[in-house]
């Protein structure tokens, strides 16, 4: 197979997803091309960029995810490839054909792949002939009461109603006993209309205290197909991950092979290629069950670079090239651990609402052994309403996981985000707790100690307002009067006629 030439790539997408990509690009020496909306004219990933292009507008809808403007901004580059990162139009089949179909190299699943596992339902039934286990539950085509009743009696309660073309929460619902059915199926298929604009659902088993682990599998298109380890994603706020960790912690070396052999089934069976993900639920008894594949790089996938070594977009792009796999299943690394949390612009006091304004302060933790940091922001940029509110993830890695996580709080510590509220004294808790340092861990996780995780706001102790006025009145500059530099009355010290030092400050405390 003759190798195709990548040497300008362009990354459809912004944030740090768009940042990481760059930055392998740029060490295998590939050009970079950035595109953009008109308020992200200053962005970081178009700071970092060889070329930019404006796409316009301000929504995604109106930038993003405009599938010709981004082909034309490809040949008008020069970009003979494009990375979809994840997230806007990172798993859309339509998207992957244009592409294909320009004459460039999509960094991805072939279309029929991504089109494969887009609809949970078709997939559940491929992924059943494929011999992948599955959850107990109905994913067929009726959509009516009837049918679902009988499902969830066939089944057993409690039950979970799933949105057959969604994700990230949307469209689902537990169901605990029949009297809730008909109610609760009436708002989740309203939440999946409006979400996806497909209002069809399926049920399955609620499995209790369940954790999700997830394959990440990587295909080339010489047949060879490999799964580098698992990642553990059982901390999550509402169906979304808080916390991610590799490898999964207790699970056997038996475990391991047995969900890996099947995630690689679940890649075969439909012809992928590329980086992928699948997802599982685990239950107490060690009993795995298919979820959903991501037919993308995920958010998380930093966590299985630390732990294998290995850089995955550098992967993508030699898979794309046409290269084989360098390594067997044999050859991949598993060494220490790894955590990695997503930091947000939101408010935690105010259900988690996305925050919006200026950093006026943003600090990352120091670089070192262990430490790692992926963010699209620095000092001065401005979060907007239009985006996901993720400032970066903070990743660490350590020879076993209470060093990842000692070192990950640390981390924590020296992150500072000023001018916009953040997830960063939530993310500390999580870390920090009893339950997460001894790997309780099951979906339920945040629900159960949130008491303690989300306490009710308090008033700051007064130590904090003296170190604040304190740090306050040091970081002011020096004044000095024209007519006696060394006047008394110019200094920060206090100093007043005839009585004691005193300095009086008004502040106050935004988050």
């Amino acid at each position: 197979m003759n190798l195709k030439p990548i040497d300008t790539l362009l990354v459809a997408n912004r944030g740090e997803i768009a940042c990481r990509v760059m930055r392998t690009a740029k060490a295998m020496g590939i050009r970079t091309v950035a595109v953009h909306s008109a308020i992200d004219a200053t962005a970081r990933h178009v700071r970092e960029a060889d070329l930019a292009v404006n796409l316009g507008g301000a929504k995604p809808a109106e930038s993003y995810l405009l599938i010709d403007k981004l082909i034309d901004a490809a040949r008008a580059s020069g970009a003979q490839a494009i990375h979809p990162g994840y997230g806007f139009l990172s798993e859309n089949a339509g998207f992957a054909r244009a592409i294909e179909e320009a004459g460039l190299i999509f960094l991805g699943p072939p279309a029929s792949a991504i089109d494969a596992m887009g609809s949970k339902s078709a997939a559940k039934a491929l992924m059943e002939a494929a011999g992948v286990p599955l959850v107990p539950g109905y994913h067929g085509e009726a959509q009516d009461i009837d049918t679902f009743r009988q499902a969830a009696e066939r089944i057993g309660y409690p039950v979970l109603l799933k949105a057959a073309a969604g994700g990230g929460g949307k469209g689902m619902k537990v169901v605990e006993r029949e009297s809730e059915l008909a109610e609760a199926l009436a708002s989740a298929q309203r939440e999946a209309q409006s979400s996806f604009g497909d209002s069809r659902m399926l049920v399955e088993k609620y499995v209790l205290k369940p954790r999700h682990v997830e394959i990440q599998v990587f295909a080339d298109r010489h047949g060879h197909c490999l799964y580098l380890n698992e990642r553990d994603c059982s901390i999550q706020r509402r169906h979304q991950k808080v916390v991610e960790e590799a490898p999964a912690p207790g699970l056997s070396p038996e475990l391991r092979r047995a969900m890996g052999e099947a995630a690689v089934k679940a890649a075969q069976a439909i012809g992928y290629v590329g980086a992928g993900t699948v997802e599982f639920l685990l239950d107490e008894r060690g009993d795995f069950f298919f979820m959903e594949m991501n037919t993308r790089l995920q958010v998380e996938h930093p966590v299985t670079e630390l732990i294998t070594g290995l850089d995955l977009v550098a992967w993508q792009i030699r898979v794309a090239r046409g290269e084989a796999l360098p390594i067997t299943q044999e050859q991949v690394p598993l060494n220490g651990h790894a955590i990695e949390v997503r930091l947000y612009a939101e408010d935690p006091d105010h259900d988690f609402l996305p925050a919006t304004g200026t950093l006026q302060l943003y600090r990352e933790a120091a670089a070192g052994p262990g430490r790692r940091t992926d963010s699209g922001v620095a000092q001065g940029d401005v979060v907007s309403p239009f985006y996901d509110p993720m400032l970066g993830k903070v990743i660490a890695w350590g020879e076993n996981r209470e060093e990842a996580r000692l070192r990950l709080l640390a981390m924590l510590d020296e992150t500072l985000v000023g001018g916009v509220k953040t997830n960063l004294a939530f993310l500390r808790r999580v870390l920090a707790h009893p339950a997460f340092a001894a790997a309780e861990l099951d979906t339920g996780f945040i629900p159960r100690h949130e008491a303690q995780l989300l306490p009710p706001p308090s008033e700051l102790p007064e130590a904090f307002w003296q170190l604040a006025a304190d740090a306050f009145i040091q970081s002011e500059a020096t004044r000095r009067r024209a007519d006696d530099a060394h006047s008394p009355w110019a200094a920060r010290s206090g100093w007043r006629s005839g009585g004691p030092a005193e300095i009086e400050l008004h502040l106050n405390c935004q988050g």
